[in-house]
């Protein structure tokens, strides 16, 4: 949703290397709250990941958490706007969004729906509320590609509600799959570039969750609702609402809820390893990259 910004400035990042496994159930290795930020026309949103205290978990570049029943907050919205070299996952909790791009593609996400955007070599769309009253929640993250995949060509995964299955575990977690697996259930997106996996996991009061997770892949927990204790034994920490806990990489993923429950996402993916040159909607692996990028869609080539 980041719109274009006014100086040329690209920040470069060397290469990000995971954390190695260090326990069996994965351990938050940091927490980080979010910061108040506002982006497209000025929409009200929380910044978890993409701000100063973290810039990234490779190969995740933002995540924004936008949650507002004031209209002002939102209506605004997300007007065109161009993107190259990554992807973006838009979750809708509340409310409706609108999108339409320049190939003219269009769309509507309402609660529970998500959006998987492979911008690729350029596109420009926008991303504009479709209500005027009421809560509109959802979630934003953008995920990295790797070189091979940058200038690849744009799509869309535009997944409705009722596409995503509901896993339900003993004890009553319930967890939506929306990438990656559950209990040998596949989520509906297909990102084979990071192997993703993106989970919506609610847990009751007193409930826990314990399912593999890749080792090869590096990941964070998000908590949206309620608190809960990620990791097992003396480590584990608790994570509260509007926290994210960065995990390490062992081979399995442990919450548990107290006596209010939680929910949260579980997202990983594999860390590509490379360079980052970044400027605003662009993700690149070059600052000459990064200028060509600038000057295509200065010339309407996106």
């Amino acid at each position: 949703m980041s719109t274009l910004p006014d100086s040329l400035a690209p920040e470069n990042h060397p290469p990000a290397r995971g954390p190695q496994p260090t326990a069996e159930a994965r351990q938050v290795l940091r927490i980080i709250g979010g910061r108040a930020a506002s982006d497209g026309a000025g929409v009200r949103l929380t910044r978890i990941i993409g701000g100063p205290e973290l810039p990234q978990i490779d190969p995740f570049l933002l995540l924004d958490e936008f949650r507002s029943d004031q209209p002002d907050d939102y209506l605004a919205g997300f007007p065109d706007h161009p993107h190259r070299g990554f992807e973006t996952v838009t979750y809708m909790l509340a409310g409706r969004m609108r999108h339409r791009d320049s190939k003219g593609n269009a769309g509507l996400l309402s609660a529970g729906s998500v959006q998987w955007m492979t911008a690729g070599r350029g596109i420009i769309h926008s991303e504009m509320p479709e209500q005027e009253e009421g809560l509109l929640w959802g979630f934003q993250l953008w995920v990295n590609l790797p070189a091979a995949d940058k200038m690849r060509a744009p799509r869309y995964q535009d997944i409705a509600a009722e596409q995503i299955p509901e896993c339900v575990l003993p004890g009553g977690a319930k967890v939506r799959v929306i990438a990656g697996s559950m209990l040998g259930t596949d989520g509906p997106v297909q990102a084979v570039a990071t192997e993703p996996v993106y989970l919506d996991i609610e847990l009751p009061p007193d409930a826990a969750i314990a399912t593999p997770l890749p080792v090869s892949l590096s990941g964070f927990v998000y908590v949206f609702q309620g608190a809960a204790m990620i990791g097992e034994g003396p480590g584990a920490r608790r994570v509260e609402r509007g926290e994210l806990g960065a995990l390490d990489q062992s081979p399995r993923f442990v919450a548990s809820a107290g006596a209010t429950g939680a929910r949260l996402l579980l997202v990983a993916g594999r860390a590509l390893n490379e360079p980052i040159a970044r400027y605003g909607p662009f993700v690149m692996n070059t600052r000459e990259q990064i200028v060509q990028a600038v000057e295509d869609f200065n010339a309407g080539r996106f």
